[in-house]
């Protein structure tokens, strides 16, 4: 009867989401007065999961499981909550689990609530808050079905310690055949990847061209945050497709969003409302990121964004 939730990896190494499900897991655990179990897909080290909560751990390893598979990590997973007898199944709200989670429910005859941003406000009836609206609103939703999956939105819950003795064990799942096979998988390079940064440093056209991203990327690496642009940025090769953020591109909820030289299209907007503190930069006063902001900049970006640079420069060596 523990709670279940799928913590994700990659390469073997947990992504901070793993986390943070851990840690809503373990708080709805508490509430159900029950236990937590973590499901692992090629993770190498799990202990640290212990740290958050974690007291039991189904560790799967195999090597056709490398290449993520909506319907065969749903499979996985399924198969997870059935020999726990588990009645709520954590997951994260990442562009895999958002695939995987649909087909999980229909497999376990379950209710789904994604984008959720807190613990439970009811353990029964089972309650929960989502964003609703592209990140403007709230709405509190019931679950009435026997099991139920919850989609944790990214760095809404937060990373919470609460250790724990977890025990591994090996799982061995039946491996459906899925037909697909994958030749080979280009990822971004960034320092720092879209879907795990707290703070994202985004570009628009503002920048007039590709040879002035310096700034940019220095402006990241000064707050160790990652890279992003618009989509107008992309669509002229500006930078590569991955880095385009908004409605039609990643979804960002970072703690911290810079806007440099970006108008504010509402499809960028959606797609980075989850974000907690906008900031913007650009020199047209009417633009309207400003209305959505929660501090803007008027200014030349070529003359602010320096500045800005040299002074967190300034702090940090006063404050290593």
């Amino acid at each position: 009867m523990s709670v279940l939730v799928y913590t994700e990896s990659e390469e073997g190494k947990f992504k901070k989401v793993a986390f943070e499900v851990a840690s809503y897991a373990k708080a709805v655990a508490d509430q159900m007065g029950t236990t937590v179990t973590a499901l692992t897909i090629n993770a190498d080290d799990v202990s640290e999961l212990g740290t958050y909560g974690v007291d039991k751990v189904l560790k799967v390893n195999d090597s056709k499981l490398d290449m993520f598979n909506a319907k065969t990590y749903a499979n996985l997973i399924k198969q997870a909550a059935e020999k726990e007898g588990t009645k709520v199944v954590v997951v994260s709200s990442s562009a895999d689990s958002k695939y995987l989670a649909p087909l999980l429910a229909v497999g376990l005859d379950a209710g789904y609530a994604s984008n959720v941003v807190e613990a439970p406000t009811s353990a029964s009836p089972f309650t929960v808050k989502r964003t609703a609206f592209t990140n403007k609103a709230f709405n509190f939703s019931t679950i009435d079905t026997d099991v139920k999956i919850v989609g944790v939105s990214k760095n809404a819950f937060g990373l919470k310690e609460n250790s724990a003795s977890a025990t591994a064990e090996d799982f061995a799942p039946s491996i459906p055949e899925n037909g697909v096979h994958v030749e080979s998988v280009d990822k971004a390079k960034n320092t720092v990847t879209i879907a795990d940064a707290e703070i994202v440093v985004s570009g628009g056209r503002g920048l007039k061209g590709p040879e002035n991203w310096g700034m940019v990327e220095e402006l990241a690496e000064v707050l160790g945050a990652a890279t992003a642009c618009s989509k107008p940025v992309s669509d002229l090769g500006w930078r590569p497709h991955s880095e385009h953020v908004g409605q039609t591109g990643k979804p960002v909820a970072a703690n911290l969003y810079i806007a440099i030289g970006i108008s504010g299209a509402i499809q960028h907007l959606a797609g980075i409302n989850a974000s907690k503190v906008k900031v913007v930069i650009n020199s047209d006063p009417e633009a309207p990121f400003f209305k959505a902001a929660d501090y803007g900049v008027v200014g030349d970006a070529f003359e602010v964004v320096p500045k800005l640079i040299e002074k967190l420069k300034e702090f940090k060596a006063q404050n290593a």
